[in-house]
């Protein structure tokens, strides 16, 4: 963080993230998004008595693929417990939940920041575990009833819970954090991430550590809920800081007398608003679900699911810069763009034996197509073998990187290969023997300009590319300049 606030920021996130099953946690009804209210629900997931809950073992399943990719501990024995509470959109009074025995613990995630905002370091992981998440609240202010309704098809929905240890220091640090987590998850195939339909959402937990006169000092813990993208995380976290800073400006270092509590981030007004007091595990009365058997985790299965795991983003990225020789930012934007686009990158850049040049068209002109377009790299119709031969000819000076992109555009457009497109535009390469004949022609016809030259003026020498390009729009402007300069060199 910046030297300049008087403060520390301590930032830890609870993310839950919805895992891609087709079926509820502990029943067989669909998890589809934006069906009809109620529609995805039976006996199980609403409560109903007499009725028994069954483990998705594909959930199971990905919530261990994710706690080993965080370099989580696998403890070989878990359990479930219910997590009492009542609102209206908790059908059974509880949660099942794990609380003591959890899937994993002590794991942690590298962030960085390839602009140097901050300096690379891990977050902790404190734990990683499933549940099921609770239905909908839908109020209907809007209409001007103020009614509530409430939708149970999320009910029973897989969640994997992610908790960090309080290691950020910034709310920068806890988007980076976000950012790269949720790359992880899409990595890994665990889920979809959709913050804007649930299936991914983030509490945060801030105070500050103030050093005083008095000692150092520590404002109340405060839980930040209500926040719908990474962008308005870091704005809540850093109006939340400064709230705080202002609480213990007013009150001195009575902080005892202000309660922990829970605020909602107010994104039009840009504010947080206090919503409870902030519950503490015992409010929720856990104990050991009694319809459910505890599950263990063999170490085999570990070691199935480890070496199943493939090149995660932190090693692709060091892997990019190491054997291609990019920037860790190019690298760092490919590997955000997920691993489709990386091995388009790798193909082309091995294709065209210059990784920067090739990392520049990817990021220039590939995702600029497919931003326009709304396509994704499978749907791209150059392919690495074609862009390849192209950068080849801009790497030999037959073609600018301008000339070359007017010939990537009229490929996509025609689905021509590189040859076809550039008969189809009227582009001839030109030789190096017709190139120098143009090139002695402008010297004899311009002698102002070669006494110039000679004289130490360079820049006179622009003139004659134009001169070149009337009689020849072929030519590569960057060889005119060069063979000109030569051949006066030599007068």
């Amino acid at each position: 963080m910046s030297n300049e606030l008087p403060y520390t920021i301590v930032i830890g996130l609870e993310v839950h993230v919805q895992l891609a099953t087709e079926s509820k946690m502990f029943c067989a009804c669909g998890t589809l998004f934006g069906e009809p209210p109620n529609t995805q629900t039976c006996p199980v997931c609403i409560g109903m008595p007499g009725s028994l809950p069954v483990m998705n073992r594909r959930a199971f399943e990905l919530a261990l693929k994710t706690a080993v990719a965080l370099d989580c501990e696998i403890p070989r024995f878990t359990k479930w417990d219910r997590k009492q509470y009542y609102y209206p959109d908790l059908p059974k009074g509880y949660q099942i939940s794990q609380f003591d025995l959890p899937l994993s613990r002590n794991g942690y995630l590298p962030i960085s920041d390839p602009k140097g905002e901050f300096e690379p370091k891990r977050v902790g992981i404190i734990r990683a575990h499933l549940e099921e998440d609770a239905g909908k609240s839908m109020h209907d202010e809007v209409a001007g009833r103020a009614d509530s309704r409430i939708d149970l098809n999320r009910t029973g929905t897989p969640l994997l819970e992610i908790v960090s240890e309080p290691d950020m220091r910034s709310p920068g640090e806890a988007k980076a954090y976000l950012t790269e987590l949720k790359l992880l998850l899409n990595y890994l195939a665990v889920s979809d991430c959709n913050m804007q339909e649930g299936s991914l959402r983030v509490d945060a937990n801030v105070n500050l550590h103030i050093d005083t006169p008095e000692g150092p000092l520590a404002t109340p813990i405060v839980e930040v809920k209500n926040m719908n993208s990474f962008r308005a995380v870091e704005r809540a976290l850093a109006y939340e800081a400064q709230r705080q800073y202002e609480v213990w400006r007013e009150t001195g270092n009575r902080l005892g007398d202000v309660p922990k509590q829970t605020r909602g981030w107010d994104e039009d007004a840009e504010i947080t608003r206090p919503q409870r007091s902030k519950e503490e595990s015992s409010d929720y009365r856990y104990f050991p679900d009694p319809d459910l058997v505890p599950v263990t985790t063999t170490d085999e299965q570990v070691r199935e699911i480890r070496a199943a795991l493939g090149e995660l983003p932190a090693a692709l990225r060091t892997r990019l810069q190491r054997t291609y020789e990019i920037t860790p930012y190019d690298a760092d934007v490919l590997v955000n763009q997920g691993r489709a686009v990386v091995d388009y990158y790798i193909e082309l850049a091995d294709r065209s034996g210059d990784g920067k040049l090739a990392a520049n068209w990817v990021q220039q002109d590939v995702l600029r197509t497919l931003n326009e377009r709304q396509i994704t790299i499978d749907a791209f119709a150059v392919f690495p073998p074609s862009l390849a031969e192209l950068l080849g000819k801009v790497q030999a000076g037959r073609l600018t990187t301008s000339r070359g992109r007017e010939v990537l555009a009229e490929m996509l457009a025609s689905g021509t290969s590189v040859e076809g497109a550039m008969k189809a535009m009227g582009i001839e390469e030109v030789d190096q023997s017709e190139l120098e004949a143009l090139c002695r022609e402008l010297l004899d016809a311009n002698p102002k300009i070669v006494q110039d030259v000679k004289e130490g003026r360079m820049k006179a020498a622009a003139s004659l590319i134009g001169q070149a390009k009337k009689k020849n729009p072929n030519v590569n402007p960057g060889q005119v300049r060069d063979l000109c300069l030569q051949l006066i060199e030599k007068m």
